[in-house]
């Protein structure tokens, strides 16, 4: 089933890269696909770096992070996103980190649970665990939200919190972290996982709330000092070492710049000690 998604996601991918890189002039296009954790920042950095290189235009898809990497292994992107680490079949492909993310557990605001173990958090999403009144909260059956087979976001959960055990199939499934948010976000019962710079800026949504690990506060301040365990690396991927107007785009998200700009959206920089505020 797995692979199936897999494959569905990356065919519509190709015909949306196809149909969106339509009419551009060779050799002026950039194109990225994957991860939908990475892309909204993507999506920023893209806008600065065409106002300093106006003839070359960046066009960006998301699809997950195994469509992205697929994308890039079949040459229909140029950099495929992935909020994952690549896998051993992946190893081969050149990539760089260009960020960190702390991945966040949220509930809604009006929910008087504020902190949860690891062990509690796997309760719940294999249904062990199913209603609030167990962890401390009212009496009711907890919804349970997760994010879609091929995801990043998914596959670092699993990874950091499920210690192999299996994400029950009830759960809610959503394509997008927003979308997760989204739903948190006015169900008084649900839990979802998403990525932390979501939970910091709000940016006029309503409002989620991040759940303590261990007593440990989701904020970035704690995963760039080692105490929230709980990150995943944004990763770009290509075939080969990246060449021209590719690597130049890459060299700008590295600079000092590009990071100040990821540090401003909540992301933790690759240089840690360049870090403001």
């Amino acid at each position: 089933m797995k692979y199936k998604i897999c494959i569905i996601l990356l065919v519509a991918l190709i015909c949306t890269v196809l149909m969106t890189s339509c009419g551009e002039e060779e050799g002026t296009k950039i194109v990225i696909a994957g991860s939908t954790s990475v892309q909204p920042y993507a999506e920023i950095l893209s806008e600065d770096y065409e106002a300093l290189a106006s003839e070359i235009k960046v066009i960006i898809n998301g699809g997950g992070s195994s469509a992205g990497i697929s994308a890039v292994m079949k040459n229909v992107a140029d950099i495929g996103m992935s909020s994952r680490s690549l896998n051993e079949k992946e190893s081969g492909l050149w990539s760089v980190e260009i960020a960190k993310d702390g991945l966040a557990l949220i509930i809604h605001p009006d929910n008087p649970v504020t902190n949860l173990s690891i062990e509690q958090i796997r309760g719940i999403y294999t249904q062990e665990i199913t209603n609030w009144s167990e962890l401390g909260g009212v009496n009711h059956k907890i919804h349970v939200i997760s994010r879609e087979e091929g995801s990043g976001t998914r596959s670092a959960f699993s990874d950091m919190v499920m210690d192999g055990a299996r994400i029950t199939p009830k759960a809610i499934v959503q394509n997008s972290n927003g979308a997760v948010r989204q739903l948190v976000s006015g169900d008084k019962y649900a839990i979802g996982f998403i990525s932390l710079g979501l939970v910091e800026h709000q940016d006029g949504l309503k409002p989620v709330k991040g759940l303590s690990i261990n007593g440990i506060t989701p904020i970035r301040e704690n995963v760039i000092n080692g105490s929230y365990n709980l990150f995943r690396p944004f990763l770009f991927v290509s075939n080969k070492e990246p060449e021209g107007t590719v690597k130049d785009f890459i060299d700008f998200i590295l600079s000092e710049h590009g990071q100040q700009i990821l540090i401003d959206e909540g992301l933790i920089s690759v240089s840690p000690e360049k870090e403001i505020g």
